[in-house]
């Protein structure tokens, strides 16, 4: 292949990148159409690099993570299933590919592609809820996605990267300053107390990080935000035990306790914690919906208990291997790094993630895993081959970085 036809591909890959981190908040048939285009852009670039890919130092314990779940699907009670639902495990490529195409200014581009196209669907959120009636808990704004606990996970994500990109920036910041009520208001609507608290721990990380005297603002915001009766009601709702949800996933954590107990080395297997939970592990407190009574769970609303019942203890453990890895990276690049808008975003996204998924499996979704896995990418890619980057090496080490 001649160089001119690798740069083109290379082009190539980066709109398809692009693309698919931006419309995966809209359409994850298109997005992941997109990722197909860039994954054999990638897969083609890298048969003729013929060395290793780069990749961020937490994409090891992510490969970790990927092969135990192999494990666990083939010692499930049903080995088919499991593995059909562990093909989820090829959006893990997304780290690879963003550090091959989204390198230097490009990786900026993209978390500008991501915010841009986050102010759509926040609008469209907004017109569901102000508009089309979307405005109780039994019919929520969700934009053009499936279901509004994936659309306001994806709005978290979004609204860390565009308040990052607004703090951080000396000029350029009318766009984000645009953005960022929007996505807010959006946000609010929707009702999903997970979000809100993710998004709020990670405005608070951004501005703790850049704009201390700020913090004040925090709770002015939330006390605004506190006014509107819906947003207040579900807020202090919180804290009620009486609440039927937070009973119900306090009974879905010991569920999920017994299921590690019984099944800690490899867990029930991928995609069987609903069978498992109906057939043997629901308990006499589980709080069923109203016009769903005797219905089974789709997953346990929080993320180290459903993996460490799903996939087992040592899942688990590559997750947080994971977790510690990318925090701790991130937050080296983001006080050192040529890039720390990104890089304060990053780590802004983990500690929402970390935050949400106590509540949330947000890390079993596939659109909330494309673009988490996307924008904490995006930072390492920026200072890759930068020769005025080399105090950031060590996040980057599992990588091939020619400093040149």
């Amino acid at each position: 292949m001649t160089g001119a036809s690798r740069d083109r591909l290379a082009r190539i890959g980066f709109v398809a990148l692009a693309a698919c981190l931006g419309l995966i908040q809209l359409n994850i048939i298109t997005a992941e159409a997109c990722f197909d285009v860039a994954a054999i852009a990638w897969v083609v670039l890298a048969i003729g690099d013929r060395r290793r890919p780069d990749a961020p130092a937490f994409f090891v314990p992510l490969l970790a993570l990927a092969a135990w779940t192999i494990v666990s699907a083939a010692l499930s009670s049903d080995p088919a299933a499991s593995l059909l639902r562990s093909r989820q495990l090829c959006l893990y490529l997304i780290v690879p590919m963003a550090m091959r195409f989204a390198r230097g200014s490009r990786a900026r581009t993209i978390a500008d592609v991501v915010i841009a196209i986050g102010a759509i669907g926040a609008v469209i959120g907004i017109v569901q809820y102000a508009v089309l009636g979307y405005d109780d808990l039994h019919a929520r704004p969700h934009g053009l996605l499936g279901h509004y606990m994936t659309y306001s996970g994806v709005l978290m994500l979004v609204i860390c990267t565009a308040v990052a990109r607004l703090i951080y920036a000396d000029r350029e910041w009318t766009w984000p300053a645009v953005a960022v009520p929007a996505l807010l208001v959006a946000l609010a609507v929707t009702l999903s107390r997970n979000a809100w608290v993710g998004a709020v721990l990670g405005v608070v990380v951004l501005l703790g990080l850049r704009r201390p005297r700020l913090l004040v603002a925090v709770p002015i915001v939330v006390a605004i935000a506190l006014v509107a009766a819906p947003v207040r009601s579900r807020a202090l709702s919180m804290f009620d035990p009486h609440n039927p949800t937070n009973r119900d996933r306090l009974s879905m954590i010991r569920s999920g306790e017994a299921m590690i107990k019984d099944h800690w080395f490899a867990g029930v297997g991928p995609n069987m914690v609903p069978v498992e939970y109906l057939a043997h592990y629901k308990r006499a407190d589980a709080v069923d919906p109203v016009d769903q009574p005797g219905s089974t769970r789709a997953h346990l609303h929080n993320v180290p208990v459903q993996l460490a019942a799903e996939r087992g203890l040592p899942a688990l453990a590559a997750w947080l291997w994971f977790v510690v890895v990318a925090i701790r990276d991130l937050y080296r690049l983001a006080r050192r790094g040529r890039a720390p808008a990104l890089a304060a975003g990053g780590l802004a996204v983990m500690v929402a993630t970390l935050t949400a998924g106590l509540f949330e499996h947000n890390f079993g979704d596939s659109e909330f895993l494309i673009l988490l896995l996307g924008l904490i990418t995006l930072p390492f890619a920026a200072v890759v081959n930068d020769p005025t980057d080399a105090t950031t090496a060590t996040p980057v080490r599992a990588a091939r970085v020619d400093a040149r």
